[in-house]
């Protein structure tokens, strides 16, 4: 009976994939898409705010929900945050924004293309700050910058 239910399924499965209705892996593909938004989480969450000794999970910057991925094909995914600071005119928006971008650019184990923001109506520059937190030659000056490498390099470090 077990094979029976088996084969049916299978065969339901294919003619609803022949008539269009369905597409073969659609099931799985909302779920492999949170694995690997929960695989972003779990990187971001750990880097530390630049003033303060918490964690931008700990404060609230970050959220699982912030997390969204969407696949571009089957290779190459886009991997959009959206990032709370913690007050509307934190001075670090930027900072946290370029650890982020460095820390997921180094450890993502998936090819991916990156968009970071300011969640919207959260920062009173947010324009501004999503621009340059989103224009590789920008964050390539800042990290040439020995003073501000230092500070990211602290804050992605990971701990203990």
């Amino acid at each position: 009976m077990e094979r029976l239910s088996g084969l049916l399924s299978r065969m339901l499965n294919r003619v609803l994939w022949l008539s269009g209705l369905s597409e073969p892996g659609v099931a799985r593909r909302p779920r492999i898409m949170e694995e690997k938004a929960l695989e972003v989480y779990d990187l971001i969450r750990t880097i530390r705010d630049p003033e303060k000794p918490n964690t931008l999970e700990e404060l609230e910057v970050v959220k699982e929900s912030c997390v969204e991925v969407q696949e571009i094909n089957e290779e190459d995914y886009l991997v959009i945050i959206r990032f709370t600071p913690t007050v509307p005119h934190c001075s670090l928006a930027t900072l946290i924004g370029l650890c982020l971008r460095v820390k997921l650019q180094r450890c993502l184990p998936f090819k991916h293309k990156l968009e970071i923001y300011i969640s919207e109506g959260t920062h009173s520059t947010e324009e501004d700050i999503n621009k340059q937190i989103n224009d590789k030659e920008r964050v390539a000056a800042a990290m040439e910058n020995p003073n501000l490498r230092e500070i990211v390099e602290q804050c992605v470090l990971e701990p203990d």
